[in-house]
This record gives C-alpha cells, structure tokens and sequence, in this order.
C-alpha cells in the first residue's frame, strides 16, 4: 500500500491533479491543515485548482511509513513552495518563498486513498510569508 501513497507524491510533485485522483476513493475524505474536511473526489480536485493557483509547491525529503495491516500510512516532508497569489483571509502574495517541514496521514481501503489528513505549522508559514 506504500506504493499507491509514493504514487500519489509524485503525482503532487508532476503537478499531475488527474494522476492524484487516480489514488482516491470516491468518497475520499480530505482532511485540510485548519480547515474543513471535503468528501469526495470532485471536491478534492477544486481544492487543487485552488491550491495551483495560489501557491507553487515541491516536497522534498520525503519518508512514508506504513502499519503492518497495510491499512493506514503516514508521510513526513519538506514543503519547498512560492506563494503566487492572494489566498482568502491571508497575507498578501508577491512571490515570497517558504520551506515547512509537514506531514500527511492516511487511510487506505481497496489499493486506494480514502482519507487524506494534511498538517503544517500555519504559524510558521505565515511568520514566512509576512516579510
């Protein structure tokens, strides 16, 4: 099951928003650092575009852990991102670059992903966005 998360990286790191989907349940349920969880594939990939279009994002580092049942895993990373445009209730953009350590965690059912849970440190991110 390490392969489909290792998958669905390297996906993110491609840019590839179709090939992340193709790791998703349907009724994936995705768990946003300070957010609200969205159900489903669809919304899923309107929190992509969104995130596309606001922030240009590689990680790096990667190491990805899974229990011996082969049912959850867990990532640990190096978010290497360039904030590109204003995101709602955030500082301004202007092309400011930051570097986060971040972790995901996951569900997996059927050789797919079905819950995505994603943290970062929000107050770091911001302290290195507002210069």
């Amino acid at each position: 099951m390490m392969e489909v998360v290792a998958r669905y990286f390297e996906a993110f790191n491609a840019g590839d928003t179709d090939a992340m989907l193709a790791c998703l349940t349907e009724d994936v349920a995705h768990h946003v650092n300070e957010g609200q969880v969205r159900t489903g594939k669809a919304a899923f990939a309107a929190f992509c575009e969104h995130m596309s279009r606001c922030y240009d994002e590689h990680l790096s580092d990667m190491v990805i852990l899974t229990d011996p049942s082969g049912s959850r895993a867990a990532a640990e990373y190096v978010v290497n991102g360039t904030y590109l445009a204003s995101d709602t209730g955030l500082p301004e953009a202007h092309g400011q670059t930051y570097t986060l350590p971040a972790g995901s965690f996951f569900d997996l059912a059927g050789g797919r992903i079905s819950r995505v849970t994603t943290y970062y440190n929000l107050a770091d991110w911001m302290r290195q966005v507002s210069t």
